[in-house]
């Protein structure tokens, strides 16, 4: 079953994700080493370059740890079924869009809770006024 979620995992791109990450991180560290030395800048950008073998033992154990998860969760067949969605065009088209539509979801939730808290907050207030709370 680990087979088959490492399968998975990679047609799913969360291995491209780990890989991308490494670029993020060394950028994260970059002030915290430089300091704002122009010459260590100069030795950190050409040696950022050398550090990715230093990254590959978290790269394998994010990429084991989720094959781990998707194992943990589903059976080899269940696991064969989502690969091959994912292999379709539409499985394709959904793993291009779907962090934006994750991120705008996220935002339609945001919005309409906003406006909930509001409008519920005037009609609890006037609720409580009805029943004489000085509000």
């Amino acid at each position: 079953s680990l087979a088959v979620a490492r399968s998975l995992i990679s047609t799913m791109k969360l291995t491209d994700q780990y890989k991308a990450l490494l670029p993020v991180i060394l950028m994260s560290i970059k002030p915290a080493v430089v300091q704002g030395r122009p010459e260590i800048e100069r030795d950190y950008d050409a040696m950022a370059a050398q550090i990715g073998d230093a990254y590959t033992p978290y790269y394998s154990s994010m990429v084991e740890s989720a094959a781990s998860l998707y194992a943990s969760n589903f059976t080899v067949d269940e696991l064969r079924e989502i690969e091959a969605f994912y292999r379709l065009p539409v499985g394709q088209k959904l793993l291009q869009k779907s962090l934006a539509i994750t991120q705008q979801s996220m935002q339609i939730g945001q919005d309409a809770s906003r406006k909930a808290a509001e409008d519920l907050r005037m009609r609890l207030t006037d609720l409580l006024r009805q029943k004489g709370h000085k509000m």
